[in-house]
């Protein structure tokens, strides 16, 4: 059991842990960080930081800020220290589980030790959860591995606080340097390690932002850094105060890190990607367009609203409990929520589909069912809507099937096609209203601003509706924006309000277009390569540049 485990036993006398929270990507926090965030009543950790850590924190945590330090002076840090000690203490006296949250790792912090020097002194128990350093997970995301067969020495150093004879012995050192500092002191440190002996034309990488999608990394060397970051235009800066970490050595070689550069190189890197769906619905396919390295952003297009008449919607779920259906069909996740609602409204679970048959369009129709207690008996094997499910439902068959009655719970603008074509088969349809679908409110300001002034870089569309509505409550996308649709009828819809579709999904599924769209990105990476020419995004374009469509 891990010493996490036995907070729940030490309410009286509080308990700290310090964690590490790595170099910014959450999902590079450990197992033991997310168990103690999870017990944790207070999370205290600079805004970065909380950003990185808050989600895996338990609802209604306290989170009381320490403050940051906008001057760099001993008596600013001075005062910062004092102030994040203290609300650690305050919290730890009175019995809370307090968790510290700090970047990267606890053991390389500048203040940690001082905290638990004053927790230990104090007599409150604390734990250390390590986290991922920065100078080792930056180089891991760059591409830039710090040791290989050879064995070559590595050694670290804080260019703010070095002094002159740690750099004279660095700058003797023929191994791999790592060296952590701000963009606009990379040229002086550069600078420094010349002065010292190092070869101008030693290899170097200067990675921004590491592990996160705002990661960009330059190749030079020490003599040219520099003059590589003014071409660039990275420098001069009002940001040039933001921590670098910085490779020296052959293995930030410019030629391996194109070979190794895994995490720049996802088809999306640092996409800005619309998703005009509810948290709800984009849950899998946000999840998927991260993983191709993109930034998803929901707008729900769509609100959901009980009936107007709940009466109907009451009669069938009656109705399914005493034997009524032989079938139910749900064409979409909102169907299922508003019945399992309705289940619970009534006390009941899934066990009141015994013996009863259970239809699903849509992938996602069908986890919510399983995540329900459910298993669909009968999912489309081609296309998923309606049209695919008419295809592989059984006609009624009043020898094998006891019952003739299908409960159908649906929108309210949904289509007539499924009703008509089980009424082909011989089936008796209860088509009920189980929910209104109604136009989202418009999203804030700042979000509607991107979408007309070209700060996304695509948009997914996965209905004709989400066209109609987007465009109908925030306004309709810049033309450098990507438009991936999820079929010809969306597609269709997207011309007509103007927009010009780049990507269309080789069949009717979310993450069919998500992969089209990662597809697309790839195409646009290796053309611009080829050309010589730099990867940029969508969005970083000139305004009214011509886009060029997807190849087929």
């Amino acid at each position: 059991m891990s010493p996490t485990s036995n907070l729940a036993g030490l309410p009286a006398h509080g308990h700290v842990t310090f964690l590490g929270a790595g170099p910014g990507d959450p999902g590079l926090l450990t197992l033991r960080a997310v168990e103690a965030l999870a017990r944790a009543d207070v999370l205290i950790a600079e805004p970065d930081v909380l950003d990185v850590v808050r989600a895996h924190a338990r609802g209604g945590v306290d989170t009381p800020r320490p403050g940051t330090v906008d001057d760099a002076s001993a008596i600013a840090e001075a005062s910062a220290l004092r102030a994040a000690t203290n609300l650690v203490m305050e919290a730890a006296r009175g019995g809370k589980r307090v968790v510290r949250a700090v970047s990267g790792d606890v053991g390389l912090d500048t203040y940690a030790a001082e905290e638990m020097l004053a927790c230990a002194a104090d007599g409150i128990p604390f734990e250390v959860v390590p986290g991922i350093a920065a100078a080792v997970g930056v180089p891991a995301y760059a591409g830039v591995p710090l040791r290989d067969a050879h064995g070559t020495d590595v050694r670290f150093i804080d260019a703010r606080t070095a002094s002159d004879r740690c750099w004279s012995e660095v700058g003797a050192s023929d191994g791999t340097l790592v060296v952590s500092t701000s963009l606009d002191s990379v040229a002086a440190a550069a600078g420094e390690l010349v002065s010292c002996g190092r070869k101008p034309d030693t290899p170097m990488t200067v990675t921004v932002a590491g592990t996160t999608t705002r990661q960009r990394t330059w190749t030079a060397t020490l003599g040219t850094i520099a003059q590589v970051l003014k071409q660039a235009k990275v420098l001069p800066s009002p940001d040039g105060g933001q921590p670098v970490i910085a490779v020296v050595g052959e293995r930030s070689a410019a030629a391996q890190r194109d070979q190794l550069s895994w995490f720049e190189s996802k088809p999306l890197f640092g996409w800005r990607v619309l998703v005009p769906r509810t948290k709800e619905q984009a849950a899998s396919l946000s999840d998927q367009l991260s993983s191709y390295g993109a930034v998803p952003h929901e707008v729900p297009t769509i609100a959901v609203e009980p009936p107007r008449t709940p009466q109907q919607m009451e009669r069938a779920v009656k109705g399914l409990v005493t034997g009524r259906y032989e079938w139910i069909a749900f064409t979409s996740v909102n169907a299922v929520k508003a019945v399992r609602e309705k289940f619970e409204e009534y006390g009941l679970d899934a066990r009141a589909f015994a013996g009863i048959k259970v239809a699903a369009v849509g992938e996602q129709t069908a986890a919510a069912l399983v995540a329900f207690g459910v298993k669909p008996d009968l999912v489309p094997s081609g296309e998923q809507s309606a049209a695919g499910l008419l295809e592989d439902w059984p006609p009624y068959d009043p020898v094998f099937d006891p019952i003739d009655r299908v409960f159908l719970p649906r929108a309210d603008i949904a289509t007539e096609t499924l009703v008509a074509g089980l009424i082909d088969l011989g089936w008796e349809v209860d088509d009920v209203t189980a929910y209104r679908t109604v136009r989202a409110s418009p999203p804030p300001a700042d979000t509607r601003e991107a979408i007309k002034g070209g700060g996304f870089d695509a948009v997914l569309f996965t209905s004709s509706s989400t066209v109609r509505n987007l465009v109908g409550i925030a306004g309709k996308p810049h033309n450098v924006t990507v438009i991936a649709c999820i079929g010809p009828a969306t597609a269709k819809t997207a011309e007509e309000h103007g927009l010009r579709v780049d990507v269309m999904a080789p069949e009717p599924s979310v993450h069919k277009l998500a992969e089209a769209l990662a597809e697309f990105g790839t195409r646009r990476r290796l053309s611009a390569l080829e050309a010589g020419d730099p990867v940029t995004r969508p969005s970083e374009r000139r305004p009214g540049s011509r886009r060029r469509r997807a190849a087929p």
